[in-house]
């Protein structure tokens, strides 16, 4: 349980990259159209580089689940579109505010289609996930008046489309060989993505122009690796703790922002990451102190 735990963590994390590497990319000059359409259309690529041989060696994919699969793949698409907008209207620390209230809504999805009231566990790990998301996004820093609804609407469908991200991550055809479901479900957001923003960047000349370092970052790291990790973990530990675990995201993005970016990190926000770590890390904490308990009970 703990490997594949780790392995979510580290999708989430990797998902924590992107915020800093999109900053990078329009503080160059491009645009939301680009940015997101070449991030999935390289991933995409190098996703079924990877899956070619496992499709040649595995059960071949029947075109019913292969449909399945794209239509699967569509949130994770969204998701891109809907946060990279929301930080055109809203700052980077209320959008990524925004972006995590996937955390309870996945619980709820979860326990609604499951029909399964989470553990006491997972309720505390949500209550530390808002007070430190709250924290680490600076809210109680900033001006909060007069912001415009077009970017908290954004802000807001993102989290919905992340929260069902991580449920087909978990559902959707989980006998597929995982090389071959990321690559077909990443096709699905590549394809939601071009239907909304048309592929300009093909003849516009930007890949050549100074995006294709930032394109090739995010797509490694926004569109080949969480889907990898989260198709492989996600079944195994299930929906609601792959949602707590995706909320390292946040933690990732503020010590990016800081790192690479120079940007300033206050005392709260510093707080705010250590509280959703510990918000991270509390259901299983409480999964082994119990099982020690019933150990020590039984010898």
């Amino acid at each position: 349980m703990l490997r594949w735990m780790l392995l979510v963590f580290l999708g989430a994390c990797s998902y924590g990259i992107l915020s800093t590497f999109v900053k990078l990319a329009y503080g160059e000059g491009f645009v939301v159209q680009d940015v997101v359409g070449s991030q999935m259309f390289l991933g995409a690529v190098m996703l079924w580089a990877l899956a070619l041989f496992a499709l040649r060696q595995k059960r071949q994919l029947s075109g019913k689940t292969g449909l399945y699969l794209l239509i699967a793949g569509v949130p994770a698409g969204l998701t891109g579109v809907l946060y990279y907008v929301s930080l055109q209207y809203i700052p980077a620390s209320l959008a990524i505010v925004l972006l995590f209230q996937f955390t309870w809504m996945g619980v709820l999805i979860d326990a609604v289609l499951e029909r399964k009231w989470p553990g006491k566990e997972k309720l505390l790990a949500l209550l530390l996930l808002v007070i430190g998301t709250l924290l680490a996004g600076g809210v109680f820093e900033q001006d909060l008046h007069e912001l415009p609804l077009m970017g908290l609407l954004f802000g807001f469908l993102s989290a919905i489309s992340y929260s069902m991200t991580i449920y087909f991550s978990g559902k959707a055809a989980p006998h597929v060989n995982f090389w071959v479901r990321s690559a077909v479900m990443t096709t699905g957001s590549m394809l939601i993505v071009f239907l909304i923003f048309p592929p300009a960047f093909f003849v516009n000349g930007s890949l050549t122009h100074g995006l294709l370092p930032y394109s090739l970052l995010l797509s490694i790291f926004g569109a080949v690796i969480p889907p990898l990790l989260f198709n492989l973990g996600i079944p195994r530990i299930g929906v609601g703790l792959g949602t707590i675990l995706g909320a390292a995201e946040l933690p990732t993005a503020v010590i990016m922002s800081s790192l690479l970016l120079s940007e300033h990190v206050s005392l709260l926000q510093w707080i705010g990451v250590v509280i959703i770590l510990l918000g991270v890390a509390i259901p299983e904490m409480l999964n082994r102190w119990q099982n020690q308990r019933k150990n020590a009970g039984s010898s």
